[in-house]
């Protein structure tokens, strides 16, 4: 009983993996014709803002950045909406060059939240650059 209890117990196990590194959006970087998307989920599990990881994904067109969006994480959510209302619009233009090297000004009240997430997007685009 014990043993057909662990074989079914592994095989469940061995199929969620499966599952969850087939599923997509996770993968750094894809495609979707001329737009690259870095997800920085994987690319960043040590940068941590107030109370965990801070993920992006990063919508790149022609070297420029389109857009960028939070994905979801565990900070408090009064002050990271802050962040995203604030921060986030401010590389959209930019070419990754610049965007890398631009002094993106945090949002107060929410800092250990707005170093992560500059922290996110140099990881991002460092991996767009070496990547694409």
């Amino acid at each position: 009983m014990k043993r057909n209890t662990f074989f079914k117990s592994a095989t469940a196990l061995i199929f969620g993996v499966l599952m969850k590194s087939a599923m997509p959006g996770d993968e750094p970087l894809t495609r979707n014709g001329k737009q690259y998307i870095i997800n920085t989920t994987t690319i960043s599990k040590s940068v941590k803002g107030y109370l965990g990881n801070t993920p992006l994904k990063i919508y790149i067109t022609n070297n420029k950045i389109d857009k960028i969006e939070a994905l979801p994480n565990k900070e408090t959510p009064k002050y990271f909406l802050k962040v995203k209302n604030q921060m986030l619009d401010k590389w959209n233009g930019m070419t990754v060059t610049k965007a890398l090297t631009a002094d993106v000004d945090g949002v107060t009240g929410a800092t250990f939240s707005s170093d992560a997430v500059k922290k996110n997007v140099k990881l991002g685009l460092e991996y767009y650059k070496a990547h694409k």
